[in-house]
Parts: C-alpha cells; sequence; structure tokens
C-alpha cells in the first residue's frame, strides 16, 4: 500500500469522523431496578451496546433495590425526562400500582419524549384485574396502552426462536432470524390497537410450540415507542443481535432512522452483525 493510499484513507476516517461529531447525541435516560433481574450488569452492558453502535449517551437512574416494587427517586422529579430524546424503560416494578405513582412515569412520554420498552417493563405497573385483557380507556389500561401489548406471565426458560415478521417498518429492515440461549417467553393476552407487530418469538415447551409477538412499535399520543419483551439474562442482553434491535428502536424512536432501515448521517459508529 502506498504512502498516499494510507494518507488517503487517514483523511477518509477523520473526515468521517468527524461528521459524526457533527451532529449532537442522542441522549438516552436509562432506567434500571427491581427484582428478579441482575439490573447491576445489565444496565452497563446495554450502555455499552449502544454507545458503541450508534452516536448516543446513555446516563443511568439505577437504583439496588431488588423488590416487586423498587423506590424510583427519579420519578419523583415531574420533569425527570427533561433534557433526553429517549427514555428506556427496563425496570421490573410489577408490584407498584398506585395509579399517581403510574401517571408520573408516563407523563413525559405524553408531553412528546419517545420511549423505549424492554421485558419488565411490560409487567410494571399493573393494578386491578390485570389477568383479564383491560378494556379501551379502563383505569387501569394506563400502562397497557403506553407500551401497546398487555401481558401477565411467562413460562419456563428455554431458547427462543425470534422471527422477524414482514412489516412496511424500517425498524426491522435488514435483520434476520435468530435464536435465543434460554430465556423467557412473555404471553399476549391483549395486543392494543395501532400497534405494528415487529417479531414473533416460539418456544418449545414440553413439546409443542408456543407463540408470542416479541418485539413492536406504534404511536402513543403522538410519540413513537418501541417495545420487546425479550432478554431476561445477561447472556441475551449481551447477544449483539439484541443489541442490534434494540439500537434500531432507539433510532426508530428517535426519528434517527431513515426509509431503508440505515441511521441518519452522524448516527452509525459500528456494522450491525445481522
Amino acid at each position: 500500500m502506498t504512502r498516499s493510499t494510507l494518507i488517503s484513507i487517514a483523511i477518509a476516517f477523520v473526515m468521517g469522523y468527524s461528521h459524526a461529531t457533527d451532529v449532537p447525541p442522542i441522549k438516552a435516560l436509562l432506567i434500571t431496578g427491581g427484582g428478579y433481574h441482575d439490573y447491576a450488569a445489565q444496565k452497563d452492558i446495554l450502555k455499552a451496546g449502544i454507545e458503541s453502535r450508534i452516536h448516543a449517551v446513555v446516563d443511568h437512574a439505577h437504583v439496588d433495590d431488588t423488590s416487586s416494587r423498587p423506590r424510583l427517586p427519579i420519578y419523583d422529579q415531574p420533569d425527570y425526562a427533561r433534557g433526553y430524546d429517549v427514555v428506556i424503560h427496563t425496570e421490573c416494578a410489577g408490584g407498584v400500582d398506585d395509579p399517581s405513582v403510574i401517571e408520573k412515569v408516563l407523563q413525559p412520554h405524553r408531553d412528546g419524549v419517545p420511549g423505549v420498552n424492554l421485558h419488565c417493563a411490560m409487567h410494571s405497573y399493573r393494578f386491578g384485574d390485570y389477568h383479564k385483557p383491560v378494556a379501551d380507556g379502563a383505569a387501569n389500561a394506563i400502562w397497557y396502552e403506553y407500551v401497546g401489548l398487555q401481558s401477565t406471565f411467562h413460562g419456563p426458560q428455554e431458547p427462543i426462536a425470534v422471527h422477524y415478521l414482514p412489516a412496511d417498518n424500517p425498524l426491522i429492515q435488514g435483520l434476520t432470524d435468530w435464536t435465543t440461549e434460554k430465556e423467557e417467553l412473555y404471553n399476549n393476552i391483549r395486543l392494543l390497537p395501532g400497534i405494528t407487530p415487529l417479531a414473533r418469538g416460539t418456544q418449545r415447551i414440553e413439546g409443542r410450540d408456543v407463540e408470542a409477538i416479541v418485539a413492536w412499535a406504534h404511536v402513543y399520543r403522538g410519540t413513537r415507542v418501541f417495545s420487546t419483551t425479550l432478554a431476561h439474562n445477561n447472556a441475551t442482553v449481551a447477544d449483539a443481535r439484541y443489541l442490534d434491535l434494540v439500537t434500531r428502536g432507539i433510532l426508530w424512536a428517535t426519528g434517527k432512522l431513515d426509509d431503508l432501515g440505515k441511521p441518519m448521517p452522524g448516527y452509525a459508529l459500528a456494522r450491525e452483525t445481522n
């Protein structure tokens, strides 16, 4: 390789890096805490995985409370999402059933801050007879209306075959099917109106296939929201294919994904695994 070629490559690299820094990073607030999950590790896995893929800065709002009613002081601030482009909910707060608290969690999203919801976020903030499909507009439907899907439980941990569905959504364009290690498949009690299913999960349990939607997107009161029920265990959270999906969700929710499923100029830092 000639000296002039090396110089050209170096210039191209510097110009590409400079272009990436010409746009502000996506500022993401990652909220973790609650029981049943290794959030102390997962918060760092998610931060590193996201920041290595796209031009983003992920801030933690983490508590070590491992109960089903984690005390999350971040929600004491009425404008807790101020200055952020997206809030990533992955707390596990199934025992938090006070509607006034849930309203505080929801307020920034009602005010226009996009949301990304991971795994146990779908089993959080539930009250009333949530084992039955909630009715549109019911008091106990407020969290499900935000995440877009009602789930109540999961079966045994077994590998999940993830199949991306045909959808007119750039969020999954180019992503390929994959299979997790042993994982939890969340059931689907109700898919709320307006959601776009993006991926179906299939588990083999006691000789039969069990299926559920495991990733979807929708618009909540004019605001984009992406959700996936995948990733209970650290191995799945750290799986490059999972992190690719989550990162796509962040880009889509914040309007930084083009119609071909590619990050807007300045936001791609690493090539996807898929």
